[in-house]
């Protein structure tokens, strides 16, 4: 069992789907003219911008308002995958593993300003007035009633499964339980239902409560991990240069064995890398565009900068300071995998105040991801019930019940049945709604450009504004039935 589910992993990050998500950063990333790179202050300006200013009370529909959608989805994205993941992403694949997250996040930027983009889009009103969006959306809309693919549905079928598959097989509890048991010296069963009851707590007031708490929570969190990670690199700035060496050396010839490590081959680097990239930022996953399209927004592009904002803050920033923290320590070839890693080298670089506050910062991150997740499962249950408004309550309500459940279920099977390690399910239950998703992306193109052209007429000065093109597919649906009146 234990190798044909390592077989799986392997063939589900292999050729194909690297293949097809660089393939497909390259083309939006040539074809926008290296928009990330061009207008890179514009959408620093646009989202890092408006973080620091009042938010206006705004008669535009939504369920969030712009702070707490984008806390919501960086609370998602930005937690243990930072810093569990990344860390393990080393250990399996080496310090090379790490240019090759810096490659995929490149052209994440795009890619995911791309998805989100057309989940604003493409996004529909619930019988409230609120709008909801996602890939099954954009699957429905875009390929299914605009281009008449039949077999939509077929996809957003695996999307969702894919995506649900996580529900049952997620790290979050594991991985956060495994600290807190090591620091406190307690049972992590005991550590694993303490977090159990933390996630009720978050969950229970619903979507708006999230993004009010994430707030407050995340910018503190993500700040305080990046002071604290900058300075065990500033302590042991002599190891710069070699750590520099190890990342860009151990890209393309792989890494040998030292110490604890095992060695790894340039696939397996390459993969790796990849892998623990979209885990973490979520680029391509499909995941931060259902929250993104509930936001209150003007233009779908301006929703989807801050798509690019988010795999720049994960990966570029917080990803990075992970990975310099493991590797200039020396931790990286210990042998030691996943949290522990990083704890040990924040134990190692800053004492026991280093080895408390990567507890409690897991701890809190690890809230924030699963909280964040559970929007994202709502957003797809309340498109699976559609207009049916008794079944979605009743979903919703049991769902919210059972949420916190497996990821215990799952904790205290690694501890006393499983011989896999928990990022061998993790990557494939993200590699399955990816591959899906990336590809519907890529199909749906064309629509992402009308809209570029049309934000950067609007907005930049660049053209002239064709007044013609809708701005949401619903003012299209709009147009069209009344030019048939």
């Amino acid at each position: 069992m234990t190798n044909f589910i390592n077989a799986l992993n392997d063939f589900i990050w292999g050729p194909p789907l690297i293949i097809l998500m660089l393939s497909t950063g390259v083309y939006f990333t040539v074809r926008s003219g290296f928009f990330q790179i061009r207008y890179f202050k514009y959408i620093m300006q646009q989202t890092l911008g408006k973080v620091f200013k009042k938010q206006e009370d705004s008669d535009e529909k939504g369920v969030l308002n712009l702070i707490e959608a984008i806390s919501t989805a960086i609370g998602g994205s930005v937690g243990f995958g930072n810093i569990a993941g990344v860390a393990t992403a080393i250990a399996m694949g080496g310090p090379g593993a790490t240019l090759w997250m810096w490659i995929t996040a490149f052209l994440g930027m795009l890619l995911k300003q791309v998805e989100v983009t057309l989940a604003v889009y493409y996004r529909r009103t619930d019988e409230n007035g609120d709008p909801y969006g996602g890939p099954t959306y954009y699957m429905e809309r875009g390929l299914g009633e605009e281009r008449n693919f039949k077999f939509w549905k077929v996809l957003a079928a695996i999307f969702g499964c894919g995506i649900f598959s996580t529900f049952f097989i997620t790290a979050s509890n594991y991985t956060v339980s495994e600290v807190v048991a090591s620091t406190f010296k307690i049972n992590q069963l005991v550590a694993s239902l303490f977090i159990v009851v933390c996630t009720y707590l978050m969950i229970w007031k619903g979507m708006k409560f999230v993004g009010k708490v994430f707030t407050k929570l995340v910018p503190l969190m993500s700040v305080s991990y990046l002071v604290f990670g900058l300075l065990i690199i500033i302590l042991n700035y002599k190891n710069i240069p070699h750590t520099f060496s190890l990342i860009f050396n151990g890209a393309f010839s792989g890494s040998a064995a030292v110490g604890g490590f095992v060695g790894a081959a340039v696939s397996k680097v390459i993969s790796t890398g990849m892998a623990r990239s979209v885990y973490s930022n979520e680029a391509g996953w499909g995941t931060s565009p259902m929250v993104h399209a509930s936001s209150k927004t003007r233009h779908p592009i301006e929703q989807g900068l801050w798509g690019s904002f988010e795999v720049f803050i994960d990966t570029f920033v917080v990803c990075t300071i992970t990975s310099l923290v493991v590797i200039i320590t020396g931790e990286w070839s210990s042998g030691v995998e996943s949290a522990t890693l990083t704890l040990n080298a924040f134990t190692m670089g800053l004492g026991n105040f280093g080895k408390y506050f990567l507890t409690v910062t897991m701890l809190i991150f690890g809230l924030t991801t699963s909280t964040g997740w559970y929007v994202y499962y709502e957003v797809v249950l309340r498109h699976l019930a559609d207009k049916n408004t008794k079944l979605k309550n009743a979903i919703l309500k049991v769902f919210k019940y059972c949420y916190p459940l497996p990821g215990f279920i799952m904790t205290a099977y690694i501890l006393y049945v499983g011989e896999i390690s928990i990022w061998t399910f993790v990557d494939i239950t993200s590699g399955i709604p990816t591959f899906i998703n990336v590809a519907v992306v890529l199909a749906l193109s064309k629509q992402y450009f009308v809209l570029l052209k049309d934000y950067k007429a609007r907005y930049l000065g660049v053209g002239t504004v064709d007044e013609s093109v809708d701005i949401f597919y619903e003012d299209k649906l709009v147009r069209e039935k009344r030019e048939v009146a």
